[in-house]
């Protein structure tokens, strides 16, 4: 029985889990109180992968995004994938962010990842492909142990572990 077990490293975002929470964070936005006569909106672009906020001055801009990472947190979406632009000036006395949600594993990453499963001295074998990595190795207890170390190391991405067979 020489046949080689593996699993990908990926670090993808549930579009619809996103576009969930932004819908969810739209509908309370114009319920509160807070908010009444704000020009607080959140905007998804799928096509990009990146969300929008728009509000009227910066303390408002922070309470926009604590209420869509709490909406992204409920719906199990990793806040790690979330890449903040600068705070910038936009349009009639309003402020703006986007935030770039993460699809694939950095280059850089991935490199580190490898590196860390090298380190382990066990018996399995790690390659970069695009943006994901392959794990591969005989022993399911290797894997096993690999997904144990990769998740005690924090990378600063959000990582997912896939196609387990």
């Amino acid at each position: 029985m020489a046949e080689e077990h593996s699993f990908d490293i990926v670090c993808e975002v549930n579009m619809q889990e996103v576009l969930n929470a932004v819908d969810q964070s739209t509908k309370e936005i114009g319920q509160r109180f807070d908010f009444k006569g704000s020009k607080s909106s959140i905007e998804l672009d799928k096509g990009k992968g990146t969300i929008t906020l728009i509000s009227d001055d910066e303390m408002k801009l922070k309470s926009v995004i604590d209420i869509l990472q709490t909406k992204l947190v409920k719906r199990g979406v990793s806040l790690k994938a979330l890449n903040y632009g600068k705070i910038e000036q936009a349009a009639g006395n309003t402020v703006r962010q986007i935030i770039t949600l993460q699809q694939g594993i950095p280059q850089e990453k991935a490199k580190e990842i490898v590196k860390l499963i090298k380190d382990t001295k066990l018996k399995v074998s790690a390659e970069i492909q695009k943006d994901q990595v392959r794990v591969k190795a005989k022993k399911i207890d290797d894997l096993q142990a690999i997904i144990a170390k990769l998740k005690e190391k924090d990378f600063g991405i959000a990582l997912q572990f896939a196609n387990y067979r």
